[in-house]
């Protein structure tokens, strides 16, 4: 009866920490390559005529339009209208809002949409005639990326933790935009 129960306490133990170990190499392997954070970044700063806003100007559900190849303008299409059903017997009109409609904002000035690649990463950049905007930065696999944004420049940094470091740089204090790569 006693070597019963030390047998079962024996295979208890074994079987626990065959247990244990295997949810560790699990959750080891797992939480570096199933739950990694997106590469892309949205800027949450972007410049609009000169002025720093707030306002987002790239969402993770909202991509810019593709270009044939990299530093080529890509041209921006209104969508076609959808038709319209008829009226049912069954639908009813909409309700009246309380409150005057707001008169539609004026368009921006749209510029050219530009990729730039380098090995630490891809920035896009849209330049106007007296202004850029960062429309999205997104860093090479086991790189980081850090952004710095002002009324004249605007700074992408990728850097791989050994020491290399790529730079991407567009100012247009006076002049046109004019964007410039350091890989140090």
């Amino acid at each position: 009866m006693q070597r019963g129960l030390v047998h079962a306490i024996a295979w208890s133990l074994a079987t626990g920490a065959a247990v244990t170990l295997s949810w560790w190499g699990v959750h080891t392997v797992m939480s570096g390559t199933a739950y990694d954070p997106p590469r892309a970044v949205p800027v949450s700063v972007g410049v609009r005529g000169g002025q720093a806003t707030d306002a987002p100007v790239s969402s993770s559900t909202h991509r810019a339009p593709p270009s044939a190849s990299p530093g080529v303008t890509a041209s921006r299409t209104a969508p076609a209208p959808s038709p319209r059903p008829s009226g049912s017997p069954f639908s009813r009109p909409p309700a009246a809002s309380p409150s005057p409609a707001k008169p539609p904002a004026p368009p921006a000035a749209a510029g050219e949409v530009k990729s730039y690649p380098t090995r630490g990463g891809r920035v896009v950049l849209e330049l106007a005639d007296d202004s850029a905007k960062l429309v999205s930065a997104t860093p090479e696999p086991d790189w980081s990326m850090q952004v710095w944004t002002n009324a004249e420049w605007i700074r992408v940094d990728f850097s791989d933790g050994a020491g290399a470091t790529v730079s991407v740089f567009c100012t247009w204090n006076g002049h046109p935009p004019m964007v410039e790569t350091v890989d140090r």
